[in-house]
């Protein structure tokens, strides 16, 4: 049986790629300091003879005995509300931890799939966004802790792939959503849906025309199981290029919800990005990958979750 380390594993996208690889024949070791995940969310793992948890940091050394084929660095605060709570963690695990999981990967001749992220972009100034695009950061910004920790990650890992030949994957994942994302998670859906449910005020930040595109858990997923298990080594998007503004995704979660709250209008964050949707050509020609399940379907399934939550 081949062995997957995940980072991060306890976490929204780490736990649903937990289940994905033991559904796949793979046993799997989850590393999880749980800063920002939770056991809840692979508790019914906890009776297969192939998952083993452990609390750990990933800054520090990691030392698993026995072979591992596969290693899958998940591991870092993924909002602006837990990266600006913890920013030297979030720069340490970018950094440190991604040298560590390349470490290991180099130790033990495993593949390794770098989760990095569409803030690499920054406030894009182009639209969509492709992978040969550089991006606009401003790394001293508060939302720099988070970009410059994906981009730091993605230039070790191609260092380590081209001067230790390390078999490294880097996924640059765009905003996602569905089932376990935490009620204070503090991006747009999970706060949309809380406050509908509970007909607070819809807290929309700027003039709400800044656009999003969101893709459901389980198309993402399906992306980065794809993207491991194939022989690309360039960044590639994992996204829904359905562009949508954040006004407009308000009015649907009230809709849905049928919520009689209100939309109250807050500050524009700094270096907030206008624009985010991901140009997904590489990924649909070399993966043959893209998403399956509308927005609508997945914020069904996602408000139903988090109604079970209240």
């Amino acid at each position: 049986m081949e062995t997957a380390v995940v980072t991060g594993g306890a976490g929204f996208l780490g736990s649903h790629l937990c289940d994905k690889l033991l559904n796949e024949g793979i046993r799997v070791i989850c590393l999880d300091n749980l800063i920002t995940g939770n056991t809840v969310n692979t508790s019914h793992l906890s009776e297969s003879e192939n998952f083993i948890f452990l609390n750990y940091d990933v800054t520090n050394y990691i030392d698993i005995p026995g072979s591992i084929d596969y290693i899958l660095h998940f591991a870092s605060p993924a909002s602006p509300s837990d990266y600006l709570k913890f920013p030297i963690q979030t720069l340490k695990v970018g950094s440190l931890g991604t040298h560590k999981v390349l470490g290991l990967a180099k130790d033990k001749k495993a593949r390794l799939l770098l989760a990095s992220s569409s803030e690499i972009y920054g406030d894009p100034e182009v639209n969509p966004q492709s992978e040969n695009y550089w991006g606009n950061v401003n790394p001293v910004s508060l939302r720099g802790v988070y970009d410059e920790a994906k981009r730091f990650a993605e230039a070790i890992t191609m260092a380590y792939h081209r001067y230790h030949h390390v078999d490294t994957r880097i996924a640059r994942i765009f905003n996602t959503f569905g089932p376990r994302m935490r009620v204070d998670d503090g991006r747009a859906i999970p706060n949309f849906i809380m406050q509908a449910l509970r007909n607070e005020p819809i807290t929309i930040y700027g003039d709400g025309s800044q656009t999003r595109s969101f893709c459901y858990i389980s198309d993402m997923i399906e992306g980065l199981f794809k993207l491991l298990m194939s022989d690309l080594t360039e960044p590639v998007n994992l996204g829904n290029p359905e562009e949508i503004t954040v006004n407009e995704l308000a009015d649907e979660i009230l809709k849905l919800t049928g919520s009689t709250s209100k939309v109250a209008f807050r500050e524009l964050p700094e270096n907030d990005p206008k624009v985010r949707r991901p140009d997904i050509r590489r990924a649909k020609i070399k993966l043959s990958w893209q998403p399956k399940i509308k927005r609508e379907e997945g914020l069904v399934k996602t408000i139903k979750y988090f109604k079970s939550k209240i």
